[in-house]
């Protein structure tokens, strides 16, 4: 996933002109890049754009901040394009060629601005469908020139909704990607080229597809460092009582020079953003909140303005640790310790990536016995790597 200055995007900056024989797409889809402007293509995209080109279905995992949305919408836009179809019946419901089903409004508004820049010079529409709202304004979303759009994004919620009031039909699609498939799971696979994207992959995923689609035919897509720690990413802990944790924040929080890039400040819970962002308003802490449980009008807009260095400080929890843009991003803080190692690696992720101007580094409070196992695991597992690179500090 990259992020380009130019807009908000999970596509890593990555020039892929016309000398790129290799890839050999199409020349309205480098005329989308060349508006990313995007550099040269990532290990990712090198090794899944081919195969997805070929018609394979997919499980594809790279770590974060590797180019990954690139990886999956340039194959499969190649291959509609490659295919053009006869335009659907304008009075029928919208019937996308095309879909991409994520976790969150926020991934599926960002991901869906990369599409719509390569998708533009080729004359493909696209479309974004997201809940919070009535019915009516699931209608207005999916409403395109005719043929209706090429491409969908949506949200779980928002797709169903569309489906069951009928608004929404599969019968054309020739593809289908699940982004952020460990957070991502719906009995919904057909028999279609199916591409699962992610930076961790939980055990026993193939088990689960296998309940809906024949994973036999997969082709698995894998870089080296899927799930590890950014080894240019200095990680450090510190151990600490809970009544501890907020004065250390605050202390962190004003010691930091105004030059020091972003900060992300991740929770476990709701109820914790919304504490600890009322703590930091009596500090006169200028900062925006983002969860979960927020109205659908309230999220709108937050991870944007966050993105514009608007704010500079974000509370939040984990809904903001997969898949967004986060280059502008400097420090990570988890105030809280994430419950698993899959979650520490998402978090710890939105540093260091693509297109990013510093290396950055994250600070975790471990303050439980559960959380110190959870050190240790994480020790176990990339301590001796990191060591060698000194980006590894215990206190």
């Amino acid at each position: 996933r990259e992020g380009s200055r130019a807009v908000p995007a999970r596509a890593p900056q990555a020039r892929v002109s016309s000398r790129d024989r290799g890839l050999g797409l199409q020349p309205a889809l480098l005329a989308g890049l060349e508006r990313l402007s995007i550099g040269r293509p990532t290990a990712v995209q090198r090794l899944a754009i081919p195969a997805l080109r070929r018609g394979r279905s997919a499980l594809c995992a790279a770590e974060t901040g590797s180019g990954k949305t690139l990886a999956y919408l340039l194959p499969l836009l190649e291959r509609l394009l490659g295919r053009p179809e006869a335009a659907a019946e304008a009075a029928g419901p919208a019937a996308p060629r095309g879909l991409v089903v994520l976790p969150s409004r926020e991934l599926a508004a960002q991901v869906g601005a990369v599409a719509a820049a390569l998708c533009a010079p080729a004359g493909l529409a696209v479309r974004g469908l997201t809940g919070g709202g009535a019915a009516g304004g699931l209608r207005r979303q999916l409403r395109a020139p005719p043929p209706g759009p090429a491409v969908l994004l949506g949200t779980p919620g928002a797709l169903r909704e569309a489906l069951r009031r009928r608004f929404l039909a599969l019968e054309r699609l020739r593809w289908m990607v699940l982004d952020e498939a460990d957070s991502l799971m719906d009995e919904s696979f057909t028999e279609m080229q199916v591409v699962v994207v992610g930076a961790t992959f939980p055990v026993g995923l193939s088990e689960t597809l296998a309940k809906f689609t024949d994973v036999g035919r997969f082709v698995t897509l894998g870089t080296q460092s899927l799930h590890c720690l950014p080894p240019h990413v200095q990680q450090k802990f510190v151990r600490l009582k809970g009544q501890d944790k907020l004065p250390e924040l605050l202390q962190l929080l004003k010691e930091r020079p105004s030059s020091g890039g972003a900060v992300l400040i991740f929770c476990n819970s709701a109820s914790t953003v919304n504490w600890l962002s009322y703590i930091m308003d009596d500090h006169k802490i200028k900062h925006l909140r983002l969860q979960g449980q927020m109205s659908a009008a309230a999220r709108a807009g937050i991870f944007a303005s966050f993105q514009k260095d608007d704010v500079s400080v974000l509370v939040c929890t984990d809904l903001a640790s997969r898949g967004l843009d986060t280059s502008n991003v400097q420090l990570v803080v988890n105030y809280d310790f994430p419950d698993t190692l899959q979650d520490y690696l998402h978090r710890a992720g939105r540093v260091g990536r693509v297109g990013s101007k510093a290396r950055g580094a994250v600070v975790s409070f471990v303050t439980h016995r559960w959380d110190v196992d959870l050190v240790r695991k994480i020790e176990t597992t990339h301590v001796e790597r990191l060591k060698d690179e000194g980006y590894l500090i215990f206190l």
